[in-house]
């Protein structure tokens, strides 16, 4: 019989969705949330947030972005709860995604922090666009003003 040796400690998830959301309460400001991606490729990135997000949204359906904020993705994108369509418009604000859940045809806007920022910034924006009383736009979210 063989005994395997008990640690105490977990592996680290390779990838990890860098996410905050605003608590659930009555919906305030531009944004739900924000997302600090690792890269500018939707493909790589998109499950590992989808798969955080389908906990509120159960089931997604779409997400929406900037054509001009990404290189070119698939227009679909096959993740654990099925396939979710990928749309790129030119007039959605180039710092965000939208995320559409079936659940009540509910819908999250979140401030994409660009891959590149120094982490302690990106930190911060993370958590002042999810703070529950944050209204401030885009820009003054991406300023930190």
């Amino acid at each position: 019989m063989t005994t395997v040796p008990h640690t105490n400690t977990l592996d680290h998830p390779k990838h990890v969705a860098r996410l905050r959301l605003k608590p659930k309460a009555p919906a305030t400001g531009y944004v739900d949330g924000a997302w600090w991606p690792a890269s500018r490729d939707l493909a790589t990135e998109l499950p590992f947030l989808l798969v955080v997000l389908a906990v509120q949204l159960e089931r997604i359906e779409r997400v929406t972005y900037n054509l001009t904020a990404w290189p070119p993705a698939p227009r679909r994108l096959v993740v654990e709860s099925g396939n979710v369509r990928l749309e790129g418009f030119r007039s959605q604000h180039t710092d965000t995604l939208t995320v559409i859940g079936t659940a009540g045809r509910r819908r999250l806007t979140l401030l994409v922090v660009p891959p590149e920022t120094e982490p302690d910034l990106a930190h911060r924006l993370l958590m002042t666009a999810a703070h529950r009383d944050s209204v401030d736009d885009i820009e003054t979210l991406l300023t930190g003003e």
